[in-house]
């Protein structure tokens, strides 16, 4: 396995800057943040574009492998995170149509994977607020989408990573805005898009706040795991006591990195070396301990490197 990092914690820094960093530093992968220029940065670690998906070339794309060639850097996965479900047909539009230039940009590259979410729309007047009216009526959208996304991501030889954080906010409260958050959705998902090319960014996080059984989640969909984020997560047990579970952790989900959470940073990765994973643990840097200046973020990206490697080969 290698160690890599996710370039969103970077939105001051070119590609250049974040990856000659990265490279002296000891990384040997990056994931690129890629979402379309000038969109996006109303969310945090959203709007961050280190490859432009509209101008970049066959050539463009030459001389950034390249570049990362001489840096003894390779491509993980292209990021973009959209909600591919959106109620608004218009932005529904436009989001699909940018992960198609995130897609075939990786193609460019020669990049395998892209990571994305499924996305889901919310419409009370179809499923009356009944839960499992509105997962179905999800889960047919999703039969409508999405089988062309992957088709058109295999004509380009990518692999569509999905990450599966629920995507909660105040607004999207209960149900989120990305649909395959737990086990009994993801098995769902798959009968529904039976596509090889489909399969996970797991990031381990999104499980403890659940709390999902991450080591079984491996076990059981150790053949659609194409890339790993590596994020932790802590519980803020006193705003866990005075919210409780049902408004899904706003006062109370910590993102951290590895090793300043409750994952099991030496069970997991042994687990994922026993149902032979080996491509990348790639850093999603989120932990507010060390944000509000590039040398806090960088020191945090250090300090999980260093946590990782005491468990790797």
């Amino acid at each position: 396995m290698k160690i890599g990092l996710m370039t969103a914690a970077f939105p001051g820094l070119s590609l250049e800057e974040a990856a000659s960093w990265a490279s002296d530093s000891g990384f040997q992968m990056l994931e690129i943040a890629c979402w379309p220029a000038g969109e996006g940065k109303d969310r945090k670690y959203g709007g961050v574009v280190h490859i432009d998906m509209d101008s970049l070339t066959e050539g463009k794309a030459s001389e950034i492998n390249g570049y990362l060639k001489e840096k003894n850097l390779e491509i993980s996965s292209l990021g973009y995170y959209p909600n591919i479900l959106h109620p608004d047909l218009s932005h529904r539009e436009h989001v699909t149509g940018h992960l198609k230039k995130v897609i075939e940009g990786a193609g460019k590259l020669g990049v395998g994977v892209v990571g994305t979410f499924i996305g889901r729309t919310w419409d009370t007047e179809i499923s009356g607020r009944v839960w499992q009216k509105d997962i179905d009526h999800n889960f047919d959208l999703v039969k409508q989408i999405w089988p062309d996304l992957l088709k058109f991501a295999a004509d380009n030889n990518v692999k569509i990573a999905i990450e599966h954080c629920p995507m909660i906010w105040a607004d999207t409260w209960p149900g989120g805005s990305n649909l395959p958050y737990s086990p009994a959705l993801m098995r769902r998902m798959f009968e529904v898009l039976p596509h090889d090319n489909l399969g996970f960014n797991f990031d381990p996080s999104h499980f403890i706040w659940q709390h999902i059984d991450y080591i079984r989640f491996i076990r059981e969909f150790k053949d659609r795991i194409f890339h790993v984020h590596a994020k932790d997560m802590d519980i803020d047990e006193d705003m866990l006591y005075e919210d409780g579970i049902v408004d899904c952790g706003f006062r109370w989900q910590i993102p951290r990195l590895p090793g300043m959470g409750r994952v099991d940073w030496s069970r997991l990765i042994t687990t994922l070396y026993d149902v032979n994973y080996d491509f990348v643990l790639s850093i999603e840097h989120e932990d507010r301990n060390f944000e509000g200046s590039v040398d806090l973020v960088k020191r945090g990206f250090l300090l999980a490197k260093k946590e990782l490697e005491l468990h790797m080969i």
